[in-house]
């Protein structure tokens, strides 16, 4: 007769020596080096690549338009999920562990969703300034000015600011999810719980403003068409300058919404998933693994990565302000009067 003893199961810590310490999960350490090496420089991109954005846009004068500081103030709240959310999620995720205080986790989820918020808005009233841009190029200029731009920049810093810090200050979030809560209660532990109430809310304020920029869109390229195949009809026929400077401005602003468009899209891809995963996860008893969630919610993070390579690689002047950037030709005092651009 043979007795087979189980060998104990060595379990690690967040905290050693302390009783209400969070169990920790640890990945290999090759696993560790390749995910730190994969989301730090999706942190890296985040924050240089806004930077870059923001001192273009800023710094050139050429670029001082209302779509481009739209476009500056969403590589603002892009930059600040690469500072303040990304280098903490970071840690929490490949270590299990949070090791950046209680409050701090309030303050940290605070800016993940005001920022993200924040984001949305910037896209949603970008697709309204190109649909305008496209539908009516010639009146654009006196309808979506720089005021009107302002009002929008507000709006979409405010509002997400307001809502975040009320739900994350008040705690009412998790109301009726008390005896959960104090379930994961732990020393180490960073996890904001929300009821289904407020689930169904952060959904219809990701889905409607979704919404208003996929029927946006769909107007502008059809419009669009329209607009290319009337050019190709007149193709070969003499022109009037007015209307060779109207087929100008309609294939730029075609051209300008194409781009954005791609940063929409690339937008809903990255948040969809997480969007989904915190609905089903609400309703179904947080059945979710610990790494699927994961995987969700840096998918969103890279969004902020994400823009300023489309930007890369679709917008010219972009790249001149680069060069000039790094090159430190921006030190120069007539730097802000160069042509990045032609019209």
């Amino acid at each position: 007769m043979t007795t087979n003893f189980s060998q104990p199961v060595l379990v690690q810590l967040c905290y050693e020596n302390v009783n209400e310490s969070c169990i920790k999960s640890p990945y290999s350490p090759g696993s560790r080096v390749i995910l730190y090496t994969a989301f730090g420089s999706a942190s890296v991109v985040a924050i240089f690549g806004n930077l870059l954005v923001l001192i273009s846009v800023l710094h050139f004068r050429q670029l001082h338009s209302p779509t481009n500081f739209l476009i500056a103030s969403l590589a603002c709240a892009d930059f600040l999920v690469g500072v303040t959310v990304m280098p903490f999620s970071l840690v929490r995720s490949v270590e299990s562990c949070w090791y950046f205080g209680s409050q701090f986790c309030t303050l940290h989820s605070c800016c993940d969703v005001a920022f993200c918020y924040s984001s949305l808005l910037h896209l949603c009233f970008i697709s309204i300034d190109r649909y305008i841009a496209v539908t009516d190029p010639l009146v654009y200029s006196t309808k979506f000015t720089v005021s009107v731009a302002g009002i929008c920049l507000c709006i979409s810093w405010i509002l997400p600011i307001v809502y975040s810090g009320a739900v994350f200050s008040t705690g009412i979030s998790d109301d009726g999810m008390e005896e959960f809560v104090s379930a994961l209660n732990c020393i180490g532990g960073c996890q904001i719980v929300v009821n289904q109430d407020w689930v169904l809310i952060n959904f219809l304020l990701f889905f409607i403003p979704t919404l208003v920029m996929i029927i946006l869109y769909g107007k502008i390229f059809l419009v669009a068409k329209v607009q290319a195949k009337k050019i190709e009809s007149t193709s070969g026929k003499p022109e009037s300058s007015s209307e060779s400077y109207k087929a100008r401005v309609a294939r730029r602003e075609r051209k300008a919404a194409k781009t954005l468009g791609i940063t929409v899209i690339a937008f809903m891809i990255s948040w969809l998933p997480y969007t989904i995963d915190t609905l089903i996860d609400a309703f179904m008893g947080f059945i979710t693994p610990a790494y699927i969630y994961e995987i969700c919610c840096w998918g969103a993070y890279y969004n902020s990565a994400i823009n300023p390579l489309i930007y890369a690689l679709f917008y010219p002047w972009f790249r001149k302000a680069i060069k000039l950037i790094l090159s430190g030709e921006v030190l120069k005092n007539s730097s802000s009067t160069i042509v990045l651009l032609s019209e």
